[in-house]
């Protein structure tokens, strides 16, 4: 396979937020703010954006629904109004403008009709093109127990194994069943894994008989930590189901394709050095709002 520099970042955010509710009636819950260290009230988006830039990305693409595009485009592509800007402070003046310099890298893409996170993921396809890709989700946001950032470990990683990555962290078995969840084998034990399977929400009980990871211990299993580092051929298998209406759960799920890229082309799994905090549930939303200023 041809080695090819991972210039595009996906963040698909086109779905309802049904678990936020009644907040998301009015607010995308991307659009929820958080309070960085440095005190400065941000949508959780941008906080995304800027991870993948952190990591040597220079090209956004932000999958929405049709309705929502003008409230994207409103935040990265339109200028603050004059007399808004004359009222902030000096130090928001700037950040005014370096979003507004943001907006010239981030692309946005539609997703006509709210079929599934893979079917989300699909809308990029014609803007990624033929390279590898960078995934993330929409309602996650990280920090690094190292210099480098969560993004910029990954890849590293897919710079040297040049195949697809999945981020990895570890997780107890009661709450396995909320996560995308991976085995395989330890390459750099506790940190490299040849990944073998992929399984989207597994009870304990399939998790116990398929999912183990030698070394791990009894209650613990490997989870999805919230990033992919992604080859172009998983477009060919979110196509295959899409074609043939292979839904799961009435959508089109990522997970499966996963899968299916892992036994084609192989994966690699890397358990992150790094914390991940989830904002698309009520109480994670709550507790990332202490921790993440906290940090």
């Amino acid at each position: 396979m041809q080695k090819n520099q991972v210039k595009k970042a996906v963040i698909p955010v086109a779905g309802f937020g049904t678990r936020l509710f009644p907040a998301t009636k009015v607010v995308k819950k991307e659009l929820f703010p958080i309070i960085d260290g440095d005190g400065r009230a941000k949508p959780v988006i941008l906080a995304i954006i800027e991870e993948a830039i952190s990591g040597g990305i220079t090209e956004v693409g932000i999958v929405v629904q049709p309705d929502d595009r003008e409230i994207f485009e409103n935040l990265f592509k339109n200028p603050t109004k004059r007399e808004l800007l004359e009222k902030l402070s000096p130090q928001n003046q700037e950040y005014s403008q370096y979003i507004e310099n943001l907006g010239s890298r981030i692309t946005i893409l539609l997703q006509e009709e709210q079929l599934g996170y893979g079917h989300a993921v699909f809308c990029a396809k014609d803007w990624v093109q033929n390279e590898p890709f960078l995934l993330m989700l929409g309602d996650h946001i990280y920090t690094s127990k190292i210099e480098k950032s969560c993004a910029s470990q990954l890849l590293d990683v897919y710079e040297k194994v040049n195949q697809s990555v999945v981020s990895l962290t570890t997780i107890p078995a009661e709450i396995i069943h909320q996560s995308g969840c991976v085995t395989g084998v330890w390459q750099d034990l506790n940190s490299i894994l040849e990944v073998t399977q992929l399984y989207e929400k597994p009870t304990i009980e399939y998790a116990q008989q398929n999912l183990r990871v030698e070394g791990m211990a009894e209650n613990e299993f490997l989870c999805i930590f919230g990033l992919y580092l992604l080859t172009p051929k998983i477009f060919d298998f979110l196509a295959e189901h899409i074609n043939q209406n292979f839904r799961e759960r009435g959508e089109f799920q990522l997970t499966s394709c996963l899968d299916r890229l892992c036994q084609e082309e192989g994966m690699t799994g890397y358990v992150v050095k790094g914390k991940r905090f989830d904002t698309g549930l009520p109480d994670a939303y709550r507790q990332t709002m202490i921790d993440f200023r906290n940090l």
